[in-house]
């Protein structure tokens, strides 16, 4: 009998959810690993969407593999839909319209500095 480890499960949610967004169409889609950078979470999502509309179908698409997961999905922004948040614990995806994107630049927020190692 096996056992599935923390990092396969993470590592199997993380596909899922890249997966699901490219399936659904969003754009520029980034894999962040903030392990031992942030106490909340271990991997940020970001991607684009080119609507509101986009980004709700992007964030439905995720609640639907949270719930094959068995998480709950912690769903933020629905009402303005420019930045969607979706929490899943161990995963949060962060849903943009471009532009908000590009003011945010969360890609440089989190980004490691060169010559820096994040290894545990």
């Amino acid at each position: 009998m096996s056992t599935v480890t923390a990092q396969e499960t993470l590592e199997a949610l993380t596909t899922a959810v890249v997966e699901a967004l490219e399936d659904k169409k969003a754009t520029d889609l980034l894999v962040i690993d903030v392990r031992g950078r942030c106490d909340f979470t271990d991997r940020f999502v970001v991607a684009s969407g080119r609507s509101d509309r986009q980004l709700k179908a992007l964030a439905n698409s995720i609640s639907e593999v949270a719930h094959r997961f068995s998480l709950p999905a912690k769903t933020e922004g629905l009402e303005a839909a420019e930045w969607v948040l979706v929490d899943l614990g161990d995963v949060v995806v962060h849903l943009f319209i471009p532009e908000v994107r590009e003011s945010f630049q969360l890609e440089r927020l989190w980004a490691v500095p060169t010559g820096v190692s994040t290894a545990p």
